[in-house]
């Protein structure tokens, strides 16, 4: 089976409680910020299904700001960090959520965090992942169990959608074109001129163990610019500032610092870029969920199940069987070290020729990786 229901879930949907044209639905995926831009799929594929429907999103603070103004969602549910350490913030949470009546909540990130908050929800259909995509205690909590079939986030997150009758949905990210500072919208303009082609280079990452070495972005920073006339803005945030300048010190005056910015403005200057570099992290699937062809490297994750989505995209990784990986336990960047700018450029090659891109997602990653 491709699902299953407990006992109670199988009478409840005899007795036929939800409305099956006009359901109230609750997303609930609450971080990290890439997996919830991978998440964002499901909301154009219930809307084609159930285009009368009530679509929420239960979502950290940190990622709301990338899904709020999505033209498919009517609420977003803004959850506080360490909400369940707090008896009054989880009573909070529990009357919101049971103020929106929900008929079913899917729960795509499936642990005790999320499954808990769709159980507080009261709503009689709970669908989540069952063991052992499913973890800790969300699939007891949740009485509709997918099994998942497919590898990459994106397609396995689709098929929670198999107990609403959605068996092939398409992956439409349709994120929305968001309200930014002037500044932004003038700064590709004021430093590579109008309609100047430009590439974003992203130095930082959210693990340690997936930074890549400065010196070798500012050999791709190089490369872009010697061979192609592409000039590369480098974006930064926070304390990665300091390894922004260094890169763009080391570029030969092809790297440009960008101001600091949100993940609203990112999205706005990635739509303009022709070609997006960087490691596995939010920005990367920002910039793929807007269209901007991107070249993501990957040491310990892998990028059958979170690369880049779509055949516009290429993952570069460090050859070698890497089964073994346990991906945030790793304390050092190790696995990064094996990746060569030889490769990362080759990469950029295929995308900036524009070579027909009809390789199957498996296809294009060995392209990218076996040169």
């Amino acid at each position: 089976m491709a699902f299953q229901l407990d006992d109670a879930e199988e009478s409840r949907q005899a007795t036929g409680r939800c409305s099956e044209s006009k359901p109230r639905i609750l997303i609930v995926r609450l971080s990290a910020i890439g997996d919830c831009i991978l998440t964002t799929p499901l909301i154009a594929a219930i809307r084609e299904r159930y285009p009368d429907s009530h679509i929420a999103w239960a979502i950290d603070k940190r990622a709301a700001p990338l899904i709020e103004g999505h033209a498919g969602l009517d609420q977003v549910l803004v959850v506080p960090r360490h909400w369940m350490k707090s008896p009054s913030t989880m009573w909070v949470m529990r009357r919101q959520l049971k103020a929106g009546r929900f008929d079913m909540v899917l729960d795509p990130q499936s642990l005790i965090k999320s499954s808990l908050l769709g159980w507080l929800s009261g709503a009689p259909k709970r669908i989540g992942f069952g063991y052992p995509a499913g973890r800790e205690l969300a699939p007891i909590l949740n009485n509709v169990r997918v099994v998942p079939t497919s590898e990459h986030l994106v397609d396995r997150t689709l098929e929670l959608l198999k107990p609403l009758g959605i068996e092939h949905a398409d992956a439409v990210f349709d994120l929305p074109r968001y309200s930014v500072a002037q500044s932004i919208l003038d700064f590709p303009e004021h430093c590579f001129g109008k309609q100047k082609r430009f590439a974003i280079i992203n130095v930082g990452a959210g693990w340690p163990s997936k930074l890549w070495p400065t010196n070798r972005y500012a050999e791709v920073v190089r490369y872009l610019g010697q061979r192609y006339q592409l000039p590369s803005m480098v974006v930064w945030h926070g304390e990665e500032r300091q390894i922004a300048v260094d890169l763009v010190a080391d570029s030969m005056g092809f790297g440009v610092l960008a101001p600091e910015t949100s993940l609203r403005e990112l999205a706005t200057l990635s739509r303009r870029a022709s070609l997006f570099v960087g490691s596995d992290t939010g920005p990367l699937h920002l910039a793929a969920a807007v269209d901007t062809p991107t070249v993501g490297l990957y040491g310990p994750t892998r990028p059958e199940h979170c690369g880049p989505y779509g055949f516009e995209h290429l993952a570069v990784q460090p050859p070698g069987d890497r089964a073994g990986l346990k991906m945030r336990k790793i304390k050092d960047n190790q696995s990064m070290l094996q990746i060569d700018v030889s490769r990362v450029c080759h990469a950029c090659d295929t995308l900036l020729r524009e070579e027909p891109k009809t390789l199957s997602v498996q296809d294009q990653l060995d392209t990218a990786t076996a040169q």
